[in-house]
């Protein structure tokens, strides 16, 4: 067996939960793995689809982005983490404050 065929899969729905200064607020991402290659999207507050970003797949390294819309502005959100078979660890930075995310694979 290669160790490509031992890694894990990011395709499929991944959710979780996200603390803010609002409270807890539930994260989905459904994502597709193509190669070292990934795309997908998460879904905004209001229910609408925000695109997966420059996403990419090395071993269990994960890397994407995700720019969203608020009051006219656009911010960008780069995630970074480790994939494991059926979670995914993901470090980011939000208005100035690293966070850390886990999400588990449905």
């Amino acid at each position: 067996m290669t160790v490509s065929a031992l890694a894990a899969d990011a395709t499929g729905k991944w959710v979780g939960k996200m603390e803010t200064p609002n409270g807890s607020r539930d994260v989905t991402f459904n994502l597709k793995q193509d190669g070292e290659k990934l795309s997908g999207h998460t879904l905004a507050r209001d229910g609408s689809e925000i695109k997966v970003e420059d996403g990419s797949v090395k071993g269990d390294d994960v890397a994407f982005s995700v720019t969203r819309k608020f009051n006219d502005r656009e911010f960008k959100t780069n995630y970074k983490g480790k994939l494991a078979e059926k979670e995914l660890k993901l470090k980011f930075t939000m208005f100035d404050q690293d966070r850390e995310l886990v999400l588990k694979k449905e």
